[in-house]
């Protein structure tokens, strides 16, 4: 039987060793139950594409409503499929996820994003010409059915950013890094271009899941003393959504502030310059 090393950190390997787990078995259970869910997704992922798909009930509901906002898009856009640029514009439109919290966080403004994702799109002429040719039956009708291959190998990486994480869902923080991580479709390419480079997104990303773990643990230990409110009016649950943001960013950029740092010493050095338009809002 082939032998795969697994390394862990010295605390964790004291902690099973002292458990005494047995760590053949769990690991062929967790790499099992892995490689089931990841081929289904691939399947999913690399057919024709359904948003109703029982294969994609890992993906959250707002991530799985960022496939339906690409989907429209890339048809409004009569594309040949759904790609990179079509998943990053509708995680903009979608507008409340965690990646874009996650974003603000790192200083990368989803305006500046959206105009860059525009000006590398196919132009307007381009696409009014492609409309122009005869369509095939059964295809142009309802328009791209399919994740173009960028896109497709984005969302397996986002698959596995997940199982790295040890969460059990993809979420749009998890289709961001997919993206990122993609080095050939435009979604990535204007991503990293506004400084979102995989490193410092992955841990903006756990660091913004660290803090809002956090804040719902308070939510709850202050609803189980009797001290939340009962009712929320809809000005209290904003107010806590803003804050519940402010929180979480103050998080991301206390853990990603070293890097930061040391970007902008290497730029300095190189004497490179930042994207053109920064002071956009």
């Amino acid at each position: 039987m082939p032998k795969i090393n697994v390394y862990l950190p010295d605390d964790l390997a004291e902690a099973v060793r002292e458990a005494a787990l047995p760590v053949s078995a769990i690991c062929q259970r967790a790499l099992e139950q892995a490689v089931r869910r990841v081929s289904a997704i691939r399947e999913s992922i690399l057919g024709d594409f359904e948003i109703d798909d029982p294969r994609l009930s890992h993906f959250t509901p707002r991530t799985r409503a960022v496939f339906r906002l690409a989907l429209d898009r890339a048809r409004a856009e009569n594309a040949a499929g759904i790609g990179t640029e079509h998943l990053l514009a509708a995680m903009l439109d979608e507008g409340q996820n965690l990646a874009l919290h996650v974003l603000r966080a790192m200083e990368v403004k989803p305006t500046l994003v959206e105009r860059d994702l525009a000006s590398r799109r196919p132009s307007a002429r381009a696409a009014a010409a492609d409309r122009e040719q005869p369509a095939d039956e059964g295809t142009r009708d309802d328009g791209p059915r399919r994740f173009d291959a960028h896109a497709a190998n984005a969302l397996e990486l986002a698959v596995t950013e997940a199982h790295a994480l040890g969460h059990n869902y993809i979420g749009c923080e998890h289709l961001l890094l997919g993206l990122v991580a993609e080095p050939d479709g435009i979604g990535g390419q204007v991503l990293r271009d506004r400084g979102a480079e995989p490193r410092l997104t992955r841990r903006a990303v756990a660091a913004a899941l660290a803090g809002y773990v956090h804040l719902r643990a308070q939510a709850q230990d202050a609803s189980g003393s009797g001290t939340g409110p009962q009712a929320a009016s809809p000005a209290t649950s904003q107010t806590a959504a803003q804050t519940a943001a402010q929180v979480v960013a103050a998080v991301v950029r206390q853990e990603i502030a070293p890097l930061l740092r040391r970007i902008e010493r290497l730029e300095r050095h190189a004497g490179v310059d930042a994207p053109a338009g920064d002071d956009a809002s």
